[in-house]
């Protein structure tokens, strides 16, 4: 969600930003033969997406013109799009923080393209760097996720059966909250068609590995991955799914109502991201500018 409340998303063959009353106010749609899956917006007017492909594309677009403001191409293991990423970040430096699904690793870049930072993670699928100057990693079907320092040292971690009675079969969203609290979507993929309504699709943990809280409703979200479970706690969808009370485990609406009022806290972190981001805009305005070209979108 930006600061002037539309929706900036990926959609696998493209991106697009919308406002509250679903009008497209931006589009892109990537070549033919490639994959979108992250669309992060770099301060009001520009956006970073991942473009998988042959080559694989990390692009800088302004959405006024389309055009290809920054190009960087990044190495994939094959030729294979659809594994090779998920989710790429801009940090506070200006730096790219790229999750390698595909080679196992998640490489931070200068805007150059120079290796700064590097280190080995299975099927990394989502990687945030976190105040404290630590890295944040979800596993996809690894099913962990990790706090890595900046020597590579895994300074805290959870696995796939470290939560009784909740596995975590393919992690792909993990975000840090403001109280310290981990969220990660937990996704069913891989299950056998008769166990995929077993898991539990988001959870909220403490430091010390203790549940907060656990959102399960098939019913209302349906089989979409859990990356798709976020919502607008105002939105009147967010209102009839909380009347749903579909929660995890006892005292469904009260659980509910808090899980709601901590994806407002999540929304709040995003915009002061945004806002931090604003800052890294300066550093890109001193870097060569790609040939223009516009988008097909």
């Amino acid at each position: 969600m930006l600061s002037n409340g539309n929706i900036l998303f990926s959609r696998q063959y493209g991106a697009s930003e919308i406002t509250p009353d679903k009008k497209i106010v931006w589009d892109y749609d990537g070549p033919k033969g490639t994959e979108i899956h992250t669309a992060y917006p770099i301060g009001r007017d520009r956006v970073l997406i991942m473009q998988n492909g042959d080559p694989a594309k990390a692009l800088i677009i302004d959405k006024a013109t389309n055009r290809v403001e920054k190009e960087l191409v990044l190495p994939t293991k094959d030729k294979s799009t659809h594994g090779q990423f998920r989710h790429i970040r801009m940090t506070k430096a200006g730096t790219f923080l790229v999750a390698h699904m595909d080679l196992g690793k998640v490489v931070e870049y200068a805007p150059d393209g120079k290796v700064l930072w590097s280190v080995d993670a299975p099927s990394a699928w989502a990687a945030v760097r976190l105040a404290n100057g630590n890295t944040l990693i979800s596993g996809n079907a690894a099913g962990y996720v990790r706090e890595v320092n900046p020597r590579g040292e895994t300074v805290w971690e959870i696995n796939k059966h470290d939560l009784p009675g909740i596995p975590l079969f393919t992690v792909q969203e993990v975000s840090r909250l403001a109280n310290g609290n981990t969220l990660i979507n937990n996704w069913s993929g891989g299950l056998p068609p008769d166990e995929v309504q077993s898991a539990v699709q988001l959870v909220e943990i403490t430091p010390d590995k203790k549940v907060v809280w656990a959102l399960k409703d098939w019913k209302t979200l349906g089989r979409r991955p859990p990356r798709s479970c976020w919502m607008n706690p105002a939105s009147p969808k967010a209102a009839a799914f909380r009347d749903s009370g579909g929660a995890h485990g006892g005292r469904r609406g009260d659980i509910l109502r808090r899980a709601h009022m901590d994806l407002s806290k999540v929304l709040a972190d995003l915009r002061r991201e945004l806002a931090d981001l604003d800052a890294a805009i300066a550093s890109l305005e001193q870097l060569p500018q790609a040939r223009p070209r516009r988008g097909t979108g």
